[in-house]
């Protein structure tokens, strides 16, 4: 059950990534609050996780999935560069993630 917190935990916290340039384009109060609902419910997530999983662990894996959830999300929803260079390095962060979760 803690892994699947942790991985709901990093969809959320891919979310509030994207909220984040939400925010920045349309700066109103409702791309406001889904920031902080989708932050705030990473972070529920995430200490639900840490309850079982190892502090260091968890954030490993939590911060890989929405640091690469979210490169992914801008190449697919902002025209970011999706040169070869870029998902190679992504995929080298999932699989640091899916390491993590083999040993533990």
């Amino acid at each position: 059950m803690a892994w699947i917190s942790l991985i709901i935990a990093g969809i959320c916290e891919m979310f509030g990534v994207v909220m984040i340039n939400r925010v920045h384009k349309y700066r109103n109060w409702q791309s406001v609050m889904l920031l902080i609902v989708g932050f705030g419910a990473s972070f529920i997530f995430l200490a639900q996780a840490m309850k079982t999983l190892p502090m260091s662990t968890a954030y490993a894996v939590w911060t890989g999935i929405g640091a690469s959830g979210g490169a992914i999300l801008g190449m697919f929803l902002y025209g970011e560069p999706k040169d070869l260079k870029r998902i190679v390095f992504i995929a080298m962060v999932l699989g640091a993630a899916i390491g993590l979760k083999l040993i533990s």
